[in-house]
């Protein structure tokens, strides 16, 4: 069985794979454009793509690609680099982006946690709003934990079903 390259596909399959997932990634809340161009990376076979290239397939403006690739950059979905020997930008999505971006809620999630620990000290362990905050706080800690120890696990599923 040979793999098919970017060339070699139905484009139209494409579009519509691009355009599904990333109407999903909508409804779980992100914002279309980062949705979009998240997807057409995901779906290409090299993993990485030009704002030309990008901006030529979702039929949108260099300003709205480089919109939503800013936005994936600051969650982690993407990275940015150099074509050799060019000053263009390819725009990567790697394997372990779902990886990356778990980890950086991760550290949200610490975060709001530390600001919650703050408004339970300011507002009273003992008042209404300071036991919701620390119900917040203990739900916040009981997910990093279990989030730590899903991916344990999914490394070591991973490592079985895609080795290197």
């Amino acid at each position: 069985m040979t793999q098919m390259t970017d060339k070699a596909r139905d484009e139209e399959a494409v579009s519509r794979f691009v355009e599904s997932f990333a109407a999903q990634l909508v409804e779980a809340g992100m914002t279309r454009m980062p949705a979009r161009v998240f997807a057409a990376l995901l779906a290409s076979d090299s993993g990485a793509l030009t704002s030309a290239e990008l901006g030529q397939q979702l039929q949108v403006s260099p300003a709205a690609v480089s919109g939503a690739v800013r936005y994936l950059s600051q969650v982690h979905m993407v990275s940015r680099e150099r074509e050799p020997g060019s000053r263009r930008e390819r725009y990567r999505v790697h394997s372990d982006q779902w990886y990356e971006a778990l980890t950086n809620r991760d550290a949200i999630l610490k975060r709001w946690s530390d600001s919650l620990r703050e408004g339970v000290a300011g507002l009273g362990a003992d008042t209404p709003a300071g036991r919701r905050l620390a119900e917040t706080i203990a739900f916040f800690d009981f997910i990093q934990g279990e989030l730590v120890e899903m991916m344990e696990r999914w490394r070591a599923h991973r490592s079985e079903h895609f080795p290197s």
